[in-house]
């Protein structure tokens, strides 16, 4: 008899696997068409973000980079790595053995690895990292694939098939262009789809092999990911797209081909061929179409290059095209994540002609020689700027810096959660109240967690003294031992949003957002003071272009330049026109009080650099996690 029950668990073992693998793709598609910004609450059907994505010249010049590094990538490894396998079938055992292993080294190798030693090469033999190196990092990890898919078929060839064709008047090229490649060919177009899809899909390898702004796919969205930016939902989608349509290409066509007549034999043996013609073709068009255009129009700075070193997600969906299109300067942008990670390319002599870090990073720079004084004779902005953010403690007098966002870091809370009277009597100590408890949020930052916990206690946030930052420690760890809480960075925008949890650490840019996003929310700042924060532009010492700096400066200051900045991005702009017009009656952020920082309380303060007290904090910053991780 048959046995039973195994044939239904088995389908539906299937069902859920099918669905583990391909939700998650379906929830993204979904998402792409959603009218808000939220990846979690859909809000109504809309295209934006479709048309935002066909709009954002990263993004364009990004999908590019992709494909036409993917199709440069995927034509010279297969052509490398065929000839390759060829050569290795007609080599000594020995000698085959040895490459073979050695072909399979960078397959099993951590691509961290790969990645690291790409770099070191590059930087070892001067060559600047740009779209060059992302090229033949490419080709190089394609190739072993190439060769592990060719090498089989290869192996299930008469060995004396390449003689005989030589003994009937064949060429040896003629021999492996007209005998040997036809047999394989299911294999070599096999390796070039596989080449295609690892260098489409590259991002570890990609991030530490490119330089001078260039990214292709992976990286943008990587950047992106750190902020609510749906258009990643689209692009992601548009990628879906086109791999859905290449799959239907190569198994429909050799289906359509196998209804021909018995004359047709030589084309279905060949039947591959047409299907990869295709792809490249349509992927060819793609990189034409979407190649990035320019203008023909005489321009101020036509011709120069501005290289841009920010923060991801901290400009404007039109400022970058729109001061291209007005100088004729292109402008190259890379992003960081951290005012450390800028340092160290600062310190290490790579080039910028403008850098916006933080008020303390500023104050560190100046110190070390590593920044240009201002040409004031050259900016016409500054006049625009808010009083509240000039002549701050890290540049008194504006010398070397220009502002161009502020706020403060403050309480993100649930209205139908948190109670009011708490965060009054308590301010930051609520993160230490105990009917909270699970339900809060703390910032993955030493500098604002020792900060909340300084002003919970009464003390300075710039103090020097190793016994009150000790009692900050200790604030900390109860809280991470006593009250649960998780900690996040910048997942808690979209998760406060939603309410997942009572209240958070956050920066005012981001509370914005999630009290655009949510009207339950509410933003506090304790009366015992906070972190007054601005992020500036500079230009470094080592500038390539200071004049054409000075430009962008001016236009990101003007009315124009500040209101695409703050308004997509939802952090203040240090023009007082755009910020009143923007949190006034009407303006994107009407009645929400992160928008504009406090500036009436004595208590808030700006964070000044100090070396030794930072090495202290970050030593025990980890100490906390530690301690947060133990207490689970």
């Amino acid at each position: 008899m048959k046995k039973k029950g195994k044939r239904p668990v088995g389908k539906v073992l299937m069902v859920f696997t099918i669905a583990f693998f391909y939700l998650p793709i379906l929830y993204m598609i979904v998402f792409s068409f959603n009218e808000g910004r939220s990846l979690t609450g859909f809000t109504g059907f809309s295209l934006r973000w479709y048309k935002r994505m066909l709009e954002s010249r990263t993004m364009m010049e990004a999908l590019y980079t992709t494909f036409s590094v993917a199709l440069i990538a995927t034509f010279v490894s297969t052509v490398v790595g065929t000839v390759s396998a060829i050569g290795l079938s007609k080599s000594r055992k020995v000698i085959r053995s040895i490459m073979e292993q050695v072909d399979n080294l960078p397959m099993m190798n951590p691509e961290i690895v790969t990645a690291i030693g790409f770099m070191l090469l590059f930087i070892t033999f001067r060559v600047d990292k740009g779209y060059l190196t992302m090229l033949l990092a490419h080709i190089a990890f394609c190739i072993p694939y190439v060769i592990l898919s060719v090498m089989p078929k290869i192996r299930s060839l008469d060995p004396n098939i390449a003689d005989a064709a030589m003994d009937l008047g064949a060429t040896p090229l003629q021999a492996m262009t007209k005998v040997i490649i036809p047999q394989i060919m299911p294999g070599i177009v096999a390796g070039a789809l596989i080449a295609f899809t690892m260098s489409v899909d590259d991002f570890i390898i990609s991030y530490f092999a490119a330089g001078g702004g260039v990214k292709n796919l992976s990286m943008v969205v990587y950047t992106m990911s750190k902020r609510i930016n749906p258009s990643i939902n689209a692009a992601s989608t548009l990628m879906v797209v086109i791999i859905t349509a290449v799959l239907i290409l190569v198994n429909v066509i050799p289906i359509l081909a196998a209804k021909r007549k018995a004359k047709d034999e030589m084309k279905k043996r060949r039947i591959f061929v047409p299907a990869a013609a295709v792809l490249a073709a349509a992927a060819a068009a793609l990189v034409l179409f979407l190649r990035p255009g320019g203008s023909g129009k005489a321009r101020p700075f036509e011709g120069q290059t501005l290289h841009f070193y920010t923060w991801g997600e901290y400009t404007g969906e039109n400022i970058i095209g729109n001061f291209e299109e007005e100088t004729g300067a292109k402008v190259v942008m890379e992003t960081f994540d951290s005012n450390e990670q800028m340092y160290i390319k600062v310190a290490n002599g790579e080039s910028f002609d403008i850098l916006v870090p933080s008020d303390y990073m500023i104050q560190r720079l100046i110190q070390e020689g590593y920044l240009q004084k201002l040409d004031r004779s050259a900016l016409s902005g500054l006049d625009n700027l808010t009083d509240s953010v000039k002549n701050l403690p890290y540049d008194p007098e504006n010398e070397y810096s220009v502002p161009y966002f502020w706020g403060t870091v403050g309480i993100v809370y649930d209205r139908t959660k948190v109670d009011m009277e708490d965060l009054e009597r308590e301010g930051f100590n609520i993160f230490l109240d105990e009917k909270y408890r699970g339900d809060i949020y703390l910032y993955d930052s030493e500098r604002d967690s020792f900060m909340m916990a300084l002003k919970a206690l009464g003390y300075s946030m710039n103090t020097e003294d190793e016994k009150e930052i000790q009692e900050a420690y200790d604030w900390l760890v109860r809280c991470v031992q006593t009250m649960d809480p998780e900690i996040v960075t910048d997942e808690i925008i979209d998760n406060m949003a939603q309410g997942r949890k009572a209240l958070g650490l956050i920066y005012s840019g981001d509370a914005t957002y999630v009290m655009s996003e949510n009207e339950n929310m509410g933003y506090y700042l304790p009366q015992t003071g906070t972190n007054l924060w601005s992020d500036a532009m500079v230009i470094p010492a080592n500038a390539e272009n200071p004049e054409l700096a000075h430009a962008f400066i001016n236009y990101a200051c003007e009315y124009d330049g500040a209101y695409d900045n703050s308004s997509f991005v939802g952090y203040t702009s240090a023009n007082e026109e755009v910020m009143e017009v923007l949190s006034g009656e009407g303006g994107d952020f009407e009645g929400i009080s992160a928008y504009l920082p406090r500036t009436d309380n004595d208590k808030d303060e700006v964070f000044e650099y100090n070396e030794n007290t930072r090495k202290l904090i970050s030593n025990l910053w980890s100490r906390v996690k530690i301690a947060a991780s133990n207490a689970k």
